[in-house]
């Protein structure tokens, strides 16, 4: 009965990792589409994703608002890509033998990336702070 409660668990833990990858996966790809259409309408700005108004930054300086949209696209896509490993993981382990390299693969290539996550928002936020950022 033990063997069928961890099944039933982790069932359960690589749907919620599903469900989670596909939000990411929708994030990135609605900040994607906001970045490429405020490039054609740059009134759009004050509307992006997220309710993120960079409108006073795109007026002030339009290299600093590719930056910073360049921040926030790559930690959305880092964090998307995170959990498409994670659900690779999951698709893929085997509760008889969960010790082997393809997880500990998995489990590098998900430390590096979180690592890339946190670097990259350490980085942003203190472009931003250098800036002094009040519109984000």
């Amino acid at each position: 009965m033990t063997a069928k409660t961890n099944n039933f668990v982790f069932q359960g833990l690589h749907i919620v990792a599903w469900m989670i990858f596909v939000g990411l996966c929708i994030e990135a790809g609605a900040l994607i589409v906001n970045f490429i259409f405020s490039l054609y309408k740059p009134e759009f700005v004050h509307n992006l994703y997220q309710k993120l108004d960079l409108y006073k930054m795109y007026t002030d300086s339009k290299w600093g608002f590719f930056g910073i949209y360049s921040f926030i696209l790559s930690i959305s896509m880092l964090k998307a890509y995170l959990f498409y490993v994670v659900v690779m993981l999951m698709h893929k382990l085997d509760l008889t033998k969960p010790f082997n390299t393809f997880v500990s693969n998995q489990i590098l290539q998900m430390s590096y990336f979180t690592l890339s996550i946190g670097l990259l928002s350490y980085i942003g936020r203190g472009v931003c702070q250098k800036y002094d950022a009040t519109w984000l």
